[in-house]
């Protein structure tokens, strides 16, 4: 029977399971599914899932005694095992051997030999679907230490290899030692088939050497093919300082004029190396043809005949390229109507640096210097481009103009320059080497320089001194002060005062010039140190530094006057300045008389009111105005427009007794034009009509009126008053501070003053210590005899002459400026040049060096880089180191050819991605990635107080913003916000850094470093650190088979070669033994130094390996049997903790052989090896394959092939050079993984097909 309609049927309970079933949860969908007795296999009927039973449930064919927690479903790929305490069935991964409980979270570790046994005992003869039967793999630490060490790349060899012509024999040798970085001497030019015509003049005279000659060859054959795109193939020298990339241009201009191309452009840095054109033509014998300078002719057509330039070589400047008349003719038009539009001359862009950021970074503008050399290019299709700088690109980005060289374009992988900007970015550091590399080998790029030998490079750390450091110290708390200040100050500002983006943006630009100028005033004293000692050894110094001074010390001279008390502190005029003229004042109030108050008050009504006209006279049919509408309104207006201009009425009405009268006896309201009599007024006026009368209302309300505005004055007046109290304050503060003096001045009169000290910078003037020795003077640099634009060519003479032993530079002052040794000059003393400031650019540093390293020198300079220990001053290091190492490979083909700066490097990926880490972890939203300086991680007292100091500090520099102090039971912390833009920016927080007090200011760098070193450290063992070119090293390296050709260019002829080498890699038994021998008989091993096993087994064996104490005390170099020295050496503490010393020679003997041979046919992971043959990891005979040659027109196919490899580290563009044992051939490539080959082949092959 049913229930009645109104009430609600009863649940009907589940029916009980049956006898020996069991119940689980889907491992899908949660349900409960109630599993019949014997089955084992099952799909959930909700989801549809294919499942099997937990282990557990199988064994026991029925229900446990204990019912274990419901399984969340089996992942076969892992094992499963029960938990010891909640009997809960866990997927646990093959190898994890401690791990704890997901359910009831007890700290679980795995025996294998009782694994074994529940396995066997667990499974029936038949295995069962999802359970291993067979041995477990087991993770071998071992192998994974070696993998990483592999992962990592070899070691860096040497730099540098001497350099001679291979394939030229014309020429004599050059005078200095050259080399080329190993690199691109690994790579071979094509073959030359150019003839000279200038060859039997040039033998003849020796006036170019056989490098020179050798560029000029591959340049005129490089200007015989066209592109793809039709316009005519370009030639990049980039020959360092000392080559002499001037007189090989000057024999490029000789050799096309024997050819009839009588018209030549040569575009450089400064008018002044007209003089050196001229000189390097005469060399090379080419007098016939003149140099003309563009800035000194008129804008009109050169070959007219009011010019008369017909031929010869047209000298030029980057900014003369851009210059325009006032009429709008531009050089650039002028240029193409002299070359005309079939020009097929030379176009020589001499230092092209200059022409960079023609593609700038997101946010900024193309230069328009950049522009036009890109549109000269292009309007001359048929000219012969050439690119010759030292410095050619800094980055990948400031080749854009290059477009001459086609590494992009029609008929290349990258259609456009994105495209191939794209693929150096993806690429790393390796693409960027690649690039140099690839240009050789199609004869489209020289790069020779003046070799190192003998050059020492330092960084020196100059730590403050104690009183510097207080100076700091109370400067930094000053800035702070000041921030606030200006806060609060800004909050009166008027709405018509300027943006106050304005005034922050010069408020950070003025504290970062004033904390680069305090650090470069801290490091004064060790520089002075340092050049008195290199004078007291015998040798002359030369001091680089990039700012003068100039205009603080003119501004002072200006407000003090030629005599003052002492060398002008360039950081206060800098901060006075930037509080004289942009502290915030709230508007200053126009005191007025109250009669002129009167009259403004009238003027404002009078205008504001359409009864009274312009001239004051009352119009006709005011009164009915009054009540008039919108229409009368515009009739009364036409009218009285037309009245005013008639002349005076002789009668007017009185608007108190509406009686006419004669305009003259009627006084006239000045302020509303109300007409009345004398007497009808109260009180009546008896002494005639004033010229200035107000009627009772209007002088009622002009009276409250100027009691409001007096107030209202008297209100702006106090606050203008007080804030100009304030401001004076400030300023008395400033001038109060103890701040450091100019150093240049600084620096000359610590070391004799101008009489000992060469200056070469661009300022006029110069303060001199008085004669009396009290007080200092401005006097002009130059005196009656040298004019002022030659001042530096006369101090240059001066030191090269010895009559001073001290110069000091700038880049103002001493472009193209030859410092060295030289062996024409009286003074070849051996020059220490101190870099008291890093130039900004990459560009600029390596200019500066070369001024004193340079060809024809009895004696390499001395480099020495000053830094302070404050963190934040690294900043300008970075900046140019990053530069350096990318320069470095671009223009050389290696990226550690520059000084090696790149410690200092922090604006990288990993420095950005290690900033905002410690940003999150000091705003507290994820913990820190490393325990602060100063703190213990036992103490959390000290990180939470370093927090809050840290807070503060980036609070007080502008960081961290919108702040708000807590209260209640958050009582004195600090909240706000970083904007995502300073999250990721290095630049902001190493320059913010330096406005910081000494203390903190190195506790937050010494952080953001740990956490850098940490992520680097991660990056390394996991195979995502870029190290560039890497050296494969082994015992022997021998090729197998002749190299295969996979690609041809077309345009040059050069080839893409694949490579196969044979590397063994192993040390045997008896080397390693003479190696610990030798390290016993000199004394040098400690107690630690033998033979050592590994304390797990792997497969039934152990892992042997030599380790003795390396340089670094407490820190052993690891050798291993299969795979020679490792790259990382062990701490001790790892060392005993993996492995345990072997006490018999004899056992150490067998297990060191044993592993020898086993590694020449299987890799560390045995024999069961998941990624097989194709597995390298610990094995020692190797099979290596490196694609060589011509690489960028192929790099598509290659990256393709890459991306679908396994392993992580072998999905990434690896660039490797090596030797071979036999013949010393250098091969330098892309390293092809063994299971990569066979893609890359057919994917070569495809795109041979096509270029067919």
């Amino acid at each position: 029977m049913g229930q009645p309609s109104g009430t609600p049927p009863l649940p009907v309970p589940p029916p009980p399971p049956p006898p020996g079933s069991c119940q689980v949860r889907c491992a899908r969908c949660h349900s409960i599914l109630t599993v019949a007795p014997g089955m084992v296999e099952f799909s959930c009927p909700k989801c549809q899932l294919a499942q099997m039973l937990p282990p557990e449930l199988m064994m026991t064919g029925g229900p446990p005694r204990r019912p274990p927690p419901q399984a969340q479903g089996i992942d076969p790929s892992k094992i499963q095992l029960p938990c010891a305490r909640c009997k809960a069935i866990l997927n646990v991964p093959h190898g994890l051997n401690r791990f704890n409980c997901p359910q009831c979270g007890v700290d679980l570790a795995v025996d294998l030999s009782k694994v074994q046994h529940y396995l066997a005992s667990s499974t029936s003869s038949s295995a069962l679907p999802g359970l291993l039967s067979e041995p477990l793999e087991e993770i071998n630490e071992v192998a994974i230490d070696v993998e990483r060490e592999e992962d990592e790349g070899g070691t860096a060899g040497e730099t540098f290899m001497d350099y001679r012509p291979l394939k030229i024999s014309l020429g004599y040798p050059h005078p200095d030692p050259v080399v080329e970085t190993s690199s691109l001497s690994a790579v071979q030019p094509p073959e030359p088939t150019y003839d000279l015509k200038i060859k039997d003049e040039l033998e003849k005279s020796r006036a170019l050497s056989c490098l020179q000659i050798e560029t000029i060859v591959y340049a005129c054959q490089r200007h015989l093919h066209k592109l793809q795109s039709g316009a005519r193939a370009g030639f990049f020298i980039g020959d360092g300082a000392g080559v002499g990339k001037g007189r090989t241009i000057a024999g490029l201009i000789w050799e096309n004029w024997q050819h009839g191309r009588h018209k030549a452009l040569w575009i450089s840095v400064g008018s002044d190396l007209k003089f050196d054109a001229r000189r390097d033509l005469d060399d090379v014998g080419a007098m016939p043809v003149e140099v003309h300078a563009l800035n000194k002719l008129p804008y009109s057509k050169l070959d007219s005949k009011a010019v008369g330039i017909k031929d010869g070589v047209l000298f030029l400047t980057y900014s003369s390229l851009i210059a325009s008349s006032e009429k709008g003719r531009s050089r650039l038009q002028q240029l193409l109507q002299w070359c005309g539009s079939n020009f097929d001359g030379l176009v020589v862009f001499d230092e092209c640096h200059k022409a960079k950021n023609l593609i700038p970074e997101a946010g900024s503008q193309a230069t328009r210097t950049g522009e036009a050399v890109l549109e000269l290019q292009a309007r001359l299709p048929e000219a012969r481009v050439v690119y010759c700088s030292a410095t050619g690109a800094s980055e990948s980005r400031n080749m854009g103009y290059m477009v001459r060289l086609g590494l992009w374009g029609a008929g290349t992988c990258f259609p456009r320059f994105h495209d191939f900007l794209e693929a150096l970015d993806k690429g790393g550091v390796g693409a960027l080497e690649l690039v140099a590399m690839d240009m050789k080998a199609r004869g489209m790029y020289v790069c020779r320089t003046l070799s190192f030998k003998g050059v020492e490079f330092e960084v020196i750390e100059a730590p403050l001194e104690e009183k510097m450091k207080e100076m700091y110290k109370k400067a930094a708390e000053f800035w702070a002060e000041l921030r606030v200040e200006l806060l609060s100050a800004s909050t009166f500002l008027s709405e018509e005062k300027p943006n106050p983006n304005q005034v922050w943006r010069l408020y950070w630009s003025s504290h970062q010039r004033f904390f680069r100028h305090m650090c470069m005033s801290a490091k004064v004293p060790a520089a002075v140190r340092l050049a008195k000692q290199a004078l007291a050894d015998g040798k002359c110094v030369v001091i680089g530094l990039q700012s003068t001074g100039e205009a603080r010390t003119e501004e002072a001279v200006t407000k003090y006057g030629l005599e003052l008390d002492d060398f002008v502190s360039g950081p206060r005029e800098l901060l006075l300045k930037l509080v004289e003229e942009n502290y915030p004042l709230p508007p200053k109030p126009d005191p007025v008389s109250g009669e002129e108050s009167v009259k403004e008050l009238q003027r404002k009504r009078h205008t504001a009111n359409p009864d009274v006209s312009f001239k004051g006279r009352v119009r006709k049919i005011a009164k009915w105005n009054v009540t008039s509408d919108s229409e009368n309104d515009l009739e009364s207006l036409t009218e009285s427009d037309h009245d005013s201009s008639e002349s005076d009425y002789d009668f007017q009405i009185c608007d108190i007794c509406n009686g006419e009268e004669e305009k003259k006896k009627l006084l006239r309201c000045t302020c509303c034009g109300q007409l009345a009599h004398p007497s009808c007024i109260d009180p009546p006026l008896t002494d005639g009509v004033p010229a200035d009368w107000l009627c009772y209302s209007c002088k009622e309300k002009t009276e409250d009126y100027l009691q409001a505005r007096d107030a209202y004055i008297a209100e702006l007046t106090k606050r203008y008053e007080a804030a100009e109290e304030r401001k004076l304050k400030i300023l008395d503060i400033i001038r109060g501070l103890d701040l450091p003096n100019n150093p240049l001045d600084d620096i000359i009169d610590q070391l004799g003053g101008p009489e000992n000290v060469a200056e070469m910078t661009g300022r006029r003037g110069m303060l001199v210590r008085a004669a009396g020795g009290k007080g200092v003077v401005y006097q002009a640099r130059n005196t009656k005899d040298v004019a002022m634009e030659m001042v530096n060519m006369h101090e240059k003479q001066l030191f090269m002459d010895g009559k001073k032993l001290v110069a000091i530079i700038s880049e103002a002052g001493s472009a193209g400026v030859s410092l060295q040794a030289d062996r024409r000059a009286s003074n070849q003393k051996r020059r220490v040049h101190l870099t008291l400031e890093l130039p900004w650019s990459a560009d600029r540093a390596i200019q500066q060096f070369g001024r004193t390293h340079r060809s024809n020198q009895a004696s390499a300079p001395e480099y020495r880089l000053l830094f302070t220990n404050l963190g934040g001053e690294r900043r300008f290091a970075s900046i140019v180191a990053k530069r350096l190492e990318s320069l470095g490979a671009l223009t050389q083909g290696d990226r550690r050819a520059g000084p090696s700066l790149s410690a200092f490097n922090y604006d990288s990926y990993f420095g950005k991605k290690a900033l905002m880490m410690m940003y999150r972890g000091i705003m507290e939203q994820d913990p820190l990635p490393v325990v602060p300086p100063g703190c213990s991680s036992e103490n959390p007292v000290t990180i939470q107080e370093f927090i809050m100091k840290a807070k503060a500090a980036l609070v007080s520099v502008g960081i961290i913003r919108d702040t708000v102090l807590g209260n209640g039971k958050d009582a004195g912390k600090v909240s706000g916000r970083i904007v995502d833009s300073d999250m990721h920016d290095v630049g902001r927080f190493l320059n913010r850094l330096l406005g910081l007090p000494p203390d903190i200011q190195n506790r937050l760098f010494e952080l953001f470093i740990s956490t850098l070193d940490v992520l680097v450290d991660n990056a390394r063992s996991e195979g995502q650190f870029d190290s560039g070119i890497v050296d494969v090293k082994a015992n022997t390296i021998e090729l197998q088979g002749l190299p295969k050709t996979v690609h041809v260019d077309e345009l040059s002829g050069a080839s893409t070669v694949l490579f196969t080498f044979t590397v063994n890699r192993g040390i045997t038994w008896e080397f390693a033994k003479d190696l610990l021998d030798e390290k016993q008989k000199g004394g040098l091993s400690c107690n630690p130094d033998g033979f050592y096993e590994s304390k797990r087994e792997w497969m039934g064996r152990r892992h042997f390996i030599l380790a003795f104490e390396g340089s670094t005390p407490g820190v052993f170099k690891i050798f291993r049997p299969a795979v020679g020295e490792a790259l990382r050496e062990m701490p001790l503490a790892e060392l005993k903790s993996k492995y345990r010393k072997v006490s018999s020679i004899e056992k150490a003997s067998k297990g060191w052989e044993d592993e020898y041979d086993v590694s020449s046919k299987q890799c560390m992971h045995g024999p069961k090896c998941k990624v097989g043959s194709y597995c390298t990891v610990g094995r020692r005979l190797q099979e290596v394959n490196v694609l060589g040659g011509l690489i960028f027109p192929v790099w598509g196919a290659i990256e393709k092939a890459l991306s679908k490899q396994a392993r992580q580290s072998h999905k990434r563009i690896r660039v490797v050079r090596l030797e071979t044992t036999s013949d010393h051939q250098r091969i330098v490539g892309l390293l092809i993984p063994n299971a990569a080959v066979e893609s890359v082949l057919q994917d070569l092959s495809w795109i041979h097909q096509i270029d067919d």
